[in-house]
């Protein structure tokens, strides 16, 4: 498997991480400043895409309560002039819920007011970034070969001495046009070959008679 890193992606996506984070705190602590203790740490970002090359994102969930006093209306119209006071690009929707969302150097905060309820839940995302060029599959080297065979062994003959699953060749994934990937059907997250387990090899004196016809050179003994 080969690929290459991108220079500056990870600090990249850890500014835009940080400066999300920083202007949730900022509008949690004014809109509602009761809400529970905020997380002090970004945390580590999350495959947002698990096509070639994966791409990587933050994001964060927080709910916060408003206050009696303060309609739902009143909230959203604090939240938008909040955002648009920090320089935001807002926008305000109005459905079940009041939606306010601001975007910033491709960051996105989204403010959910509750009409039915005190609840005021705040989202953000950073853009998604890759952090290394596609992945070039590359076949690995077989464990077993006919010069590297034990006395009384043959190579597999599902995976002809390779070891690994033939499939997905060892990654325990195989790629998938809609989901980017899934799990190995073949070996089913095992990554080696399901029938040798991994030796590459068989020892022929426990052949199983249906196995030996795999073997035309075994099968009359």
């Amino acid at each position: 498997m080969l690929m290459t890193d991108i220079p500056g992606a990870r600090e990249e996506l850890e500014r835009l991480g940080l400066f999300m984070h920083v202007q949730v705190r900022e509008l949690v602590s004014r809109l509602t400043p009761e809400a529970r203790v905020f997380p002090q740490e970004l945390g580590v970002p999350s495959v947002s895409d698990w096509h070639e090359p994966l791409q990587f994102h933050h994001t964060m969930t927080f709910r916060g309560a408003r206050p009696e006093t303060v309609s739902p209306a009143e909230m959203g119209q604090r939240a938008a002039k909040a955002l648009a006071a920090a320089g935001w690009a807002v926008e305000e929707k109005v459905t079940e819920a009041h939606f306010i969302t601001g975007r910033h150097d491709g960051v996105v905060v989204q403010v959910r007011i509750s009409k039915i309820s005190n609840v005021v839940l705040y989202q953000a995302k950073t853009p998604s970034l890759a952090f290394h060029t596609a992945e070039v599959m590359v076949k690995p080297d077989p464990v077993r070969t006919p010069d590297t065979l034990r006395p009384g062994y043959v190579l597999c003959y599902e995976c002809d001495g390779l070891g690994w699953c033939s499939s997905c060749w060892g990654r325990s994934w195989i790629p998938d046009v809609e989901r980017g990937r899934r799990r190995c059907p073949e070996c089913h997250q095992d990554r080696v070959c399901p029938i040798c387990r991994g030796a590459g090899e068989k020892h022929a004196a426990t052949l199983q008679y249906y196995e030996r016809g795999y073997y035309p050179g075994l099968s009359g003994e």
